[in-house]
């Protein structure tokens, strides 16, 4: 740390002032002495820096496919039933980035001696989790009333509003009741081991 040294020598002569000069020369003194006694300050240095990175959209994709559970047996007892049975759950990951939010549809047609709409999906009491550290708003289910997931045109099952459902969200929480499959009285019992099916194709597209 720089310092001044500013007390005179031991030899130094001392002039003898009287009145007002005295004063003035004291006063002087007295400054300087007090400038002695504070160190020299030191200069910082700053210096400005950056950086920067780019980002590259990722894809619309389902982060866990949609498959169906298989569907419980039916005993044919002369009366219309509905069975019921949990849906599996399915993810969607939203990596584009565009926040253009997306919709998950389905659309299915039964058998030909089963009609269309025989199978319901209810999403009461589910939702979506989110996954892998996905902040932000969830995309929502769209099937608190029962959505016919076998319509021959395609049904809405879930939905992100535009800046929602960005990253990866797994659906949660779907009832042992989530599935219902509503059969006639008149429906056959098939030989041979043959069953019943039900084709679905799911769709998942950007915007809400």
């Amino acid at each position: 740390m720089l310092s001044t040294r500013c007390s005179p020598g031991p030899h130094a002569r001392r002039p003898k002032l009287h009145g007002p000069i005295t004063r003035l020369v004291a006063a002087a003194a007295a400054s300087a002495a007090l400038g002695c006694l504070m160190p020299a300050l030191a200069v910082a240095a700053t210096a400005e820096d950056k950086t920067q990175f780019s980002v590259t959209a990722g894809s619309l994709s389902f982060s866990t496919t949609p498959s169906m559970p298989t569907l419980n047996a039916i005993t044919l007892n002369g009366s219309a039933q509905t069975t019921n049975t949990t849906m599996t759950n399915f993810g969607v990951a939203d990596a584009t980035g565009s926040g253009s939010g997306w919709n998950t549809t389905v659309a299915g047609q039964s058998g030909a001696t089963l009609a269309a709409n025989s199978l319901a999906l209810n999403s009461t009491g589910a939702s979506f989790a989110a996954q892998s550290g996905t902040t932000g708003t969830a995309p929502t289910l769209q099937c608190s009333t029962a959505c016919n997931v076998d319509s021959a045109t395609a049904v809405k099952i879930a939905s992100a509003a535009a800046s929602a459902g960005m990253g990866t969200w797994l659906t949660t929480g779907f009832s042992a009741t989530s599935l219902a499959l509503a059969t006639p009285s008149t429906l056959k019992a098939l030989s041979n081991g043959e069953v019943y099916r039900v084709n679905l194709l799911w769709t998942l597209s950007t915007g809400p």
